[in-house]
């Protein structure tokens, strides 16, 4: 007889406290939060950033703009993304999709990568292609760890991983380098 109450206490004890944690999980995040559902969608997506001077320097378009809640992501589908940066050579990357940093600043595209930069007087055009880049809008740079090819006029280097500044110009292959390079023509000589 001396059992039964400190057995009652103890079943009331757990069923408090199971009703506690029941009470709480239905406290916690709102049911949208807990899965990975949109919560919008945005068809024909595009972004024009200004500098200071009220000039455009970039613009990032999209088939489709879809923005989750749960980690606040970004998902771009067949996005485009032009920088026209002054006094920068222009840069022109498409890809299959993306996604889009929490700040707008990065991008990571993925599938069928290809980076285009304009030529200019000095410097003739050059194509990259590779599967994956991530490019930081506010040091012009775009690097990936990934295969590339990279060619330029009658130049073509491969290798894996590449980090390129655009405002600079520098670029910096890591790994498994080759290239190929044709002779310049010489200009011949008048008679």
């Amino acid at each position: 007889m001396r059992l039964f109450p400190l057995l009652l206490m103890l079943a009331l004890a757990l069923l408090t406290f199971w009703l506690e944690q029941m009470v709480r999980e239905d406290t916690g995040p709102h049911p949208s939060l807990r899965r990975h559902d949109p919560d919008f969608i945005v068809e024909r997506m595009r972004l024009t950033r200004y500098g200071a001077g009220g000039g455009i320097e970039s613009k990032l378009e999209a088939a489709r703009m879809i923005h989750y809640p749960d980690d606040d992501s970004t998902e771009l589908i067949a996005p485009r993304m032009v920088q026209t940066k002054p006094n920068e050579p222009r840069l022109t990357v498409t890809a299959e999709r993306g996604v889009l940093s929490q700040d707008g600043e990065e991008v990571f595209l993925y599938g069928d990568v290809r980076l285009v930069r304009e030529g200019a007087a000095d410097r003739p055009e050059t194509r990259m292609h590779t599967s994956f880049l991530h490019l930081v809008r506010a040091r012009s740079l775009a690097r990936t760890d990934r295969e590339i090819e990279i060619s330029e006029q009658d130049r073509v280097l491969s290798g894996r991983g590449m980090e390129y500044y655009n405002d600079s110009r520098q670029l910096h292959l890591r790994e498994r380098v080759l290239g190929q390079f044709e002779p310049r023509k010489k200009a011949q000589a008048a008679k």
